[in-house]
């Protein structure tokens, strides 16, 4: 495992590397909708393979590294639904009010496609996923998704939607959640439930 960042360095990377996620957002959104010529693209395509020579000159020496601080937060950058430095993550900022609803708004363009003008099914089963799941997690105690039921009510447009959740009932440590995907007319288009379970900690 890699060493633990101190507060300070997990702040510089995260100033560091947030806006070349972002960029990183908008190129793929602009690599699918982009209409250049033939020498611009081929131009591009050899500036981004030297942007790629950059970031490699250091990596971390394992494959898939978990990454902590020294005051014991585990840092979840890669998380593909809110990693700080993965480009496929939207990513959600979830909102929780005094009832322990969750909520996130976040608009989704072409790199989440399926059916054409539409999300991805398999992409609003993520968010649904995530978004239930955050109703279950405690201080140092995180939640991980026992079952999950997806109803797809109506094609999810792409463009600005609202992922809402809601805690159904406690069983010791298992969360029953449920919630929904709204479009931007607010209707509904997507609805699930699930059981989302904190395992006993390890003494």
């Amino acid at each position: 495992m890699s060493r633990p960042l101190r507060p300070e360095e997990v702040q510089r990377a995260e100033d560091l590397f947030g806006p070349l996620t972002q960029a990183l957002r908008t190129l793929v959104d602009v690599a699918i909708r982009s209409d250049a010529d033939d020498p611009d693209v081929t131009r591009a395509h050899e500036l981004i393979e030297q942007a790629t020579e950059l970031l490699s000159t250091r990596l971390e020496p394992e494959p898939f590294p978990v990454r902590t601080t020294t005051t014991g937060r585990i840092l979840t950058w890669g998380n593909v639904a809110i990693g700080m430095r993965n480009a496929v993550a939207p990513p959600l900022r979830l909102q929780r009010d005094d009832t322990g609803r969750v909520t996130t708004d976040l608009t989704l363009g072409v790199p989440y496609e399926g059916p054409a003008g539409h999300v991805h099914g398999g992409v609003c089963a993520l968010l649904l996923d995530h978004v239930l799941s955050a109703t279950a997690h405690r201080r140092g105690e995180p939640a991980f998704t026992g079952t999950l039921n997806v109803r797809y009510v109506a094609p999810t447009r792409l463009g600005r939607l609202r992922v809402q959740a809601w805690t159904e009932r406690e069983e010791g440590a298992k969360t029953f959640a449920a919630g929904h995907i709204t479009d931007a007319d607010g209707a509904v288009t997507v609805q699930a439930e699930g059981v989302f379970i904190r395992p006993k900690v390890k003494s």
